[in-house]
């Protein structure tokens, strides 16, 4: 049962300890951008953090921001992108329920990255064309999500949105993270660390007006005099919540990314203030069978030897799907012109073994009689003819599988490793303002970054990126409305 927090009263308060414009809660990459937006906008801000330092779960990305419209790097490398065409992607393939939000976000990308490059955050001016889950270079643009596979292609033109820091491989959230509080320590950002909120404050009007927070000395009281921002984190790392928020999701094969404090704290802090939450079952999970990028055209079955997704898909779309399979159970067959390793060691594919027939993989795998069979008789004819009328997997990723012999690698939750976030919270609108439980916003109480239920509702729909490009953008739009809302005044 979700542990909900005493929502405290301001007349029995008393003593304030400290004082500030903005109170910011958390520190990872929107609660940075949070407290600098609020800190240039003229506010007296104060940061407060439960580790002893900042960076948060973004400090642990590869530091992926998913942005498009026409960024600096879109445009010199020669992709044409449009607020309206990103925009219709996203609509269409996250199944954000607030258009309004994502509006925003699009048609402010394009200048939310030149913001990010002038606080110090690295970006080359390059492309990776491989099909990766993060770019084993420094390059920066990629294709991160869904935008080629159908029917999403047919809403808007497929561009790469996919924005990499400027770091070989992974790791480069901290690159981030680490430049922009530098610059908000720079900007004269207040920061208190090992300092845990524990409860929101509010006064006779209902608004939220401060936190009471523990430290080791003791117990403290923070008075905001605009507005509260929360950013942070998400519940991944709280095995009674995900069982109570995420009944369906698998319980063997996954592993949460993020750091401990990713409990469902700023969950609890939200529904505290009465705010409402959406998509609490919402989780993006990887155990990425790619690279190489070969791979990606064998097939995928489960164990009743059908296909079921788009072998071309993002690797959280087929996440989600493996998920929803028989048993988890999945497999990813290949023949000897496909044939490779996943290079991808965290997932912890398993080789079945290799087979001279169809036949013998078949038995062999404990499929129905004749059931795989078919499915690669049926989907060797189509490739043949570039086609893929069953899941429509894109002409790029189509090639018979019959040069034998064939293989096939486990792939489904019953025996790999899945690496996963949840993508629920509380519910925000376009101005990052908490919504309560009728849709209206609570006065002085801000959200933004993995706390908060932004535009990916689910794996299906996710594309690399989507955490850190809102949560990074919003967390902006949280500090400056919160640095301008003089009514605690």
């Amino acid at each position: 049962m979700t542990n909900i927090p005493q929502l405290l009263r301001a007349d029995a308060v008393d003593t304030w300890t400290e004082t500030a414009d903005v109170v910011v809660i958390g520190y990872g990459i929107a609660g940075a951008c949070a407290a600098l937006e609020a800190r240039q906008a003229g506010a007296d801000v104060l940061v407060l953090e439960r580790a002893s330092g900042g960076g948060g779960a973004s400090a642990l990305s590869a530091g992926i921001f998913y942005l498009g419209g026409g960024t600096a790097v879109q445009n010199a490398v020669g992709y044409t992108d449009t607020p309206d065409d990103m925009f219709n992607f996203l609509m269409a393939s996250t199944g954000a329920p607030d258009a309004l939000l994502v509006r925003r976000f699009c048609d402010e990308a394009a200048g939310h990255f030149d913001w990010l490059e002038a606080q110090g955050v690295p970006f080359e001016r390059t492309y990776y064309k491989d099909k990766a889950v993060i770019a084993p270079t420094s390059d920066c643009l990629a294709s991160t999500g869904n935008e080629k596979v159908w029917p999403y292609y047919l809403f808007a033109a497929p561009v790469p949105r996919g924005h990499k820091v400027a770091k070989v491989g992974d790791g480069g959230g901290a690159l981030a993270t680490n430049a922009l509080i530098a610059r908000c320590a720079e900007a004269g950002v207040r920061v208190m660390v090992d300092t845990r909120v524990d409860a929101l404050v509010c006064d006779a009007a209902e608004r939220i007006c401060g936190v009471r927070a523990r430290q080791t000395t003791g117990e403290i009281t923070v008075r905001a005099r605009r507005g509260v921002v929360l950013a942070a984190g998400g519940f991944g790392m709280n095995g009674e919540y995900m069982r109570e928020w995420c009944p369906n999701f698998p319980t063997t094969g996954v592993n949460p990314i993020g750091i401990p404090h990713n409990d469902g704290a700023a969950l609890e802090l939200g529904l505290s203030a009465g705010a409402a939450v959406q998509a609490m079952s919402g989780t993006i999970a990887t155990a990425s069978f790619y690279p190489p990028a070969q791979l990606i055209k064998g097939i995928l079955v489960n164990n009743r030897g059908e296909r079921f997704v788009a072998e071309d898909s993002y690797h959280g779309r087929t996440a989600e799907y493996i998920a929803e399979q028989p048993d988890t159970v999945a497999y990813l067959v290949l023949d000897s012109a496909t044939f490779a390793y996943p290079e991808n060691q965290r997932a912890a594919h398993r080789l079945v073994d290799g087979f001279e027939t169809v036949a013998e993989m078949e038995a062999a795998l404990s499929l129905p009689e004749g059931s795989l069979r078919k499915t690669l008789a049926d989907y060797n004819a189509a490739a043949a003819r570039r086609e893929d009328p069953l899941l429509h997997k894109h002409p790029d990723w189509l090639q018979p599988l019959d040069k034998p012999p064939y293989a096939a690698f486990e792939v489904g939750y019953n025996n790999s490793m899945y690496h996963y976030l949840t993508l629920g919270g509380i519910q925000t609108n376009s101005n990052a303002e908490v919504l309560d439980r009728h849709g209206r916003a609570i006065p002085g109480f801000y959200a933004a970054g993995a706390c908060v239920s932004s535009i990916p509702q689910d794996g299906k729909g996710y594309a690399s990126g989507l955490s850190l490009g809102p949560g990074s953008y919003y967390g902006r739009v949280a500090g400056l409305n919160a640095a301008r809302d003089a009514a605690n005044d």
